[in-house]
Parts: C-alpha cells; structure tokens; sequence
C-alpha cells in the first residue's frame, strides 16, 4: 500500500451515528427556538466541532447557546446510543485487514474524546483503538475545516502528511485533509458526491475501501 498512515474520521465512517446525532441536535436547536430540520443539520454541522454550532448560531441569530447546551445534548446523543448505535457495515472488515496487514491507522474526530470511546465501547470497535490511536478536536486549537486534527493526528503517529490517508465523510472533513496536503478519500453513503468534489476517490460503501487501498 502506497500510505504509511490511514486517519479515520468517527462519526459517519466507523460508527453509524450521524443520523442519531443530527437527529436530536436538529429537535434540541429548534426545542431552544432556533427551527433547525435534519437537513440543515447535516449541511451545516455534519463532522463539525461543537464549536461551530455555537458560532453559527450567534453569527445567524446574535443569541448564544446555554451555557450547558454541550452538556444537554451529549446527554441525550448518549443515551441513544446505548439504545441504537451500530458500526458502519464493512468498518470491521476493514480494520481488520489493516492489522492483519500491519497498516498503522488511527482515528481523528471532530468528537470528544469521551464521545468516541462511548460509542466505540457501544459498538465493539474499541477493541480497535488503544488511546494512542485516538485523536479529537479537543487536542488541538481549531477543529475541521482547519488542517490542525489531521496534522496532529499524524503528527503523534510519526508519519509525514503526504504519506497520510484520510476517509472522511463530511465537506469540512475533506477540506481538512486538502489543507493538511493529505490524499482523501470520500465516503458517500449518507454525503452527496459533489459535496465531496475536494476528495481523490469517491466510494459508497465500506467494503470497496479495502480495493481502493490496493491500487
């Protein structure tokens, strides 16, 4: 394989939580009076730090979030994934070759830290991920669609970016990869194509990922 690295992002690419986060983070924005659908959740906040959501919120609105907004909704994004979090289809599979084959792969999130290990523990995928494979936002200063996560990420883990490859899922996420000079590959199961334009290979389900890393 020509990468010596492959960042993952979490949500969306390892574990199935997009739709149950934008879910409830669509109902908690409109709950507070700010009338948000599952679509412009996506648009707007899919692989995004929670940060972003505070700062469009008061760049729209002048308003800002309760001071416990963070707290509330992780609340609520945890306690549903007790009741419904799976792993994406093909996420094992992958994961598996990649160490059979001795391929060093890590995750970089937009998530906390806490996030990713409760729904890595919820879905079995921690088995996967020691804490030195773990990266989030909240190690370094700017989330996506800064480069700072992914460049971090490979920092920590030694390999130069131009030896890095991330999946990503999201617009921001592949805007990240792009100025961290990384090679990406977009994952189109719940993204538009065109969203993904920025990406060196498209792909919509997990089990051609494996292929495109043999080329």
């Amino acid at each position: 394989m020509r990468y010596d690295l492959v960042i993952f992002d979490n949500d969306g690419v390892l574990v199935d939580s997009e739709p149950i986060s934008n879910t409830l983070l669509a109902a908690y924005l409109t709950e507070l009076g700010h009338p948000t659908s599952y679509e412009d959740s996506l648009r707007d906040y899919m692989g995004a730090a929670m940060h972003r959501v505070h700062d469009l919120v008061e760049e729209r609105t002048g308003q800002r979030l309760p001071v416990d907004f963070d707290d509330v909704f992780h609340m609520r994004v945890f306690a549903a994934f007790e009741r419904e979090l799976e792993p994406v289809g093909g996420a094992v599979d992958v994961l598996e070759k990649l160490a059979a084959d001795g391929v060093p792969y890590c995750v970089a999130s937009s998530g906390s830290h806490e996030r990713i290990r409760v729904g890595h523990l919820k879905t079995g995928l921690d088995r996967w991920f020691d804490e030195e494979r773990i990266f989030s936002s909240q190690d370094v200063g700017r989330g996506k669609p800064a480069p700072d996560l992914f460049l971090y990420a490979a920092g920590r883990m030694g390999v130069p970016p131009e030896k890095c490859l991330v999946v990503e899922d999201s617009p921001l996420g592949v805007r990240a990869a792009v100025a961290a000079g990384m090679d990406v590959y977009g994952f189109t199961a719940m993204t538009p194509a065109d969203r993904l334009a920025g990406a060196d290979q498209l792909f919509s389900d997990m089990s051609e990922l494996l292929g495109l890393l043999q080329c």
